[in-house]
């Protein structure tokens, strides 16, 4: 990419250090600066016009544009642009929220915490989880357990639940204290011979296998996505949650649904807790949460939670955890005006109705050769491509096709060699059909190029 002098491509390169890039290969080739979004689409400073078919980062749910929420914004940063919720204080767009938050909860939940960001969200479960052994008198209780291939973030401790590679190395993650068991992801963990169903319930098995193994007295949560996403949009197999919750169960270990790509109507349900029927103890929420107009996550606690935390921070004297932001006046508003429009709009409902197209296009690229699986449910789904058709290292092809994506108007974002579609929930029928159509002829050109 030239970079003109002074350019803001050229600004961005000398002055910013970026997510999820190689820092040299930045230098060499720079950002694609985006400038405006209307609606599915953004466009960049050169005036050229993508379909976002990311929503940002799994996230605009109700889309780029939304003048409701810009006006929520400008009317809360008029009256109380900033208060906290430290030390007996508070302000009513957080009270809202929170209340609104529990109401909303698929599942019985007790209280609402703000933190920023989905790793926030994380992190602060893990220490609630910490802090709640504690005070049971179960100190030897402090082991996680997540997934291999599962996304939770990337502070320290939510780094070290993601159960990526890239995500630990030369991070000196993860903590001693996190475990991985099975991904499961049928088609790449199967044994030979194992149908969907005995693949689910190993799953399971290897899961319990852990536990014993580590000793179930010191095991305290399990933390999940109903869909995993950053890990390659894994959708679980039949059978997958009704044979593990059990096991959770049965050693008295907490489950943590990780709802912070899946929920607000990713699935085809308000969370994907509804989805696959799920029974957790404690729920983290972002990203739809604002459609990421303002940084705002939350963790949702039922009571078996709750109860041990506030008797020790009465023991102690003080709950000694919160951030300047949590609960930010500004970005509580936005959320509750964001939650109105999915709510008003029937969001969860369109989701449901545009769902068949979705799904049926996106199996449709298993058409291309280069397509080995698809696979998705609701507005989120993923093309995992055959990285030996490149001749290259896992993730070539799927980074070449991402760039051909992006030359023909769509973004997607590859995950080595997964192609992800998770566009905003808005989006129509002839969009969805336009946003396949250009991974189609994407997949041909990459094809044609081989």
């Amino acid at each position: 990419m030239a970079q003109l002098p002074n350019s803001l491509e050229a600004r961005d390169t000398a002055f910013q250090l970026h997510s999820y890039a190689d820092a040299r290969r930045q230098e060499e080739t720079g950002s694609l600066v985006i400038e405006k979004g209307d609606g599915i689409y953004v466009e960049d400073i050169n005036g050229k016009r993508y379909i976002e078919g990311m929503a940002g980062l799994w996230s605009v749910a109700v889309g780029f544009g939304e003048k409701r929420l810009v006006e929520a914004a400008a009317r809360q940063m008029e009256k109380l642009p900033y208060y906290h919720t430290f030390t007996y204080k508070t302000h009513g767009p957080s009270i809202e929220l929170a209340e609104k938050l529990v109401e909303m909860a698929p599942v019985p939940m007790s209280k609402a915490y703000f933190t920023n960001s989905g790793s926030e969200a994380n992190d602060t479960a893990i220490k609630l989880i910490w802090y709640r052994s504690n005070a049971l008198g179960q100190p030897e209780r402090k082991k996680i357990i997540s997934r291999v291939r599962g996304y939770h973030g990337v502070t320290i401790a939510s780094a070290s639940l993601t159960g990526l590679p890239n995500n630990h190395r030369s991070f000196d993650l993860p903590l001693p204290q996190i475990l991985h068991t099975t991904c499961p992801h049928y088609r790449t963990m199967k044994k030979d011979g194992e149908s969907e169903a005995d693949f689910a319930k190993r799953c399971a098995q290897d899961l319990e296998d852990l536990i014993l193994a580590e000793g179930p007295e010191t095991i305290a949560a399990f933390f999940a996505e109903p869909v995993m996403g950053a890990g390659g949009v894994v959708v679980p197999p039949d059978g997958y949650w009704e044979a593990v919750q059990p096991v959770l169960k049965k050693y008295g270990i907490l489950f943590v649904a990780d709802e912070v790509i899946c929920g607000f109507g990713r699935t085809g349900n308000m969370f994907g807790t509804e989805t696959y029927n799920l029974q957790p103890d404690m729920m983290t929420l972002s990203k739809g949460l604002s459609s990421s107009y303002q940084p705002i996550s939350a963790l949702l606690i039922n009571d078996t939670v709750y109860q041990p935390v506030a008797d020790e921070s009465h023991n102690i004297g003080v709950l000694g955890h919160g951030y300047t932001a949590a609960g930010h006046p500004v970005a509580a508003a936005v959320a509750l005006e964001n939650l109105k429009i999915i709510e008003e709009r029937d969001l969860v409902g369109h989701v449901k109705a545009i769902a068949p197209t979705f799904q049926k296009r996106l199996a449709g690229l298993a058409e291309s050769p280069l397509v080995i699986e698809t696979r998705g449910v609701g507005l989120i789904g993923a093309a995992e491509l055959k990285h030996e058709a490149l001749a290259a290292m896992p993730g070539a092809l799927g980074a070449k096709t991402n760039a051909t994506f992006h030359d023909k108007g769509l973004i997607s974002r590859n995950m080595l060699d997964a192609m992800a579609f998770c566009p905003p929930l808005i989006i129509t029928e002839a969009q969805v059909n336009e946003m396949f159509d250009i991974a189609e002829a994407g997949l041909e050109a990459v094809q044609g190029s081989l």
